[in-house]
């Protein structure tokens, strides 16, 4: 686990078609407040822009974790910090092959057995998606639940990351099941402050106050 160094909280996804002030405004915002990583996903752009993009976004995450979102390819021509990838992508244990010991691979899984598959290969952490409906993901398939969280965070000693549906009304609720960060994409980007939305988000980490 000492590739994360430091991972609990505030995961950040970019999301250019939601976004009201663009990447590179995000991903200083999210600096900003603190995030434990910072994720770049541009599915709908070609692989050049890509490219150029997150040659310039990478640079403003500083010391946080910069991850690319499915493309291997990508994450080792603009030297990011690793990749997040889905069940339809390269398999871990190709893509810690290719990266590196070093590198931090993620996982989006939807089950136990999904999730134990990918630390045995090499993972670093696993995101659950999505949790709940989601319209942020064209493609995401049905809600996993609560239930699959805990079943997930349950079976392997990594991180967890939820992603999907989450909002500030049922955050606590997936942080109590096991998530060890969540994601929040549309409740973030589309705010008039991105940067003070994620700290609200980061606050529900904070230990409650002891009592006297």
């Amino acid at each position: 686990m000492s590739r994360l160094r430091r991972f609990g909280g505030f995961y950040f996804v970019t999301d250019a078609g939601l976004s009201r002030a663009g990447n590179a405004s995000d991903v200083r915002s999210a600096v900003a407040a603190g995030v434990t990583a910072v994720q770049y996903r541009a599915k709908e752009r070609s692989a050049r822009d890509m490219y150029h993009e997150a040659m310039a976004l990478r640079p403003l995450c500083g010391a946080i974790p910069f991850i690319v979102n499915d493309r291997v390819d990508l994450a080792l021509a603009v030297r990011a910090d690793g990749v997040h990838l889905g069940q339809d992508d390269v398999p871990c244990a190709v893509a810690r092959r290719l990266l590196g010991d070093a590198a931090i691979v993620g996982v989006s899984v939807r089950s136990a057995g999904e999730a134990r598959e990918a630390e045995h290969a090499g993972a670093d952490y696993v995101a659950v998606s999505p949790v709940f409906c989601t319209r942020t993901k064209i493609d995401a398939s049905a809600a996993c639940g609560l239930e699959v969280l805990r079943q997930v965070a349950e079976a392997v000693a990594m991180p967890v990351v939820a992603i999907g549906g989450i909002d500030l009304g049922n955050a606590r609720a997936v942080i109590e099941a096991g998530a060890a960060c969540i994601c929040a994409i549309s409740a973030t980007v589309c705010a008039p402050e991105v940067e003070a939305e994620i700290r609200k988000f980061r606050e529900l980490f904070a230990p409650a106050p002891r009592g006297p």
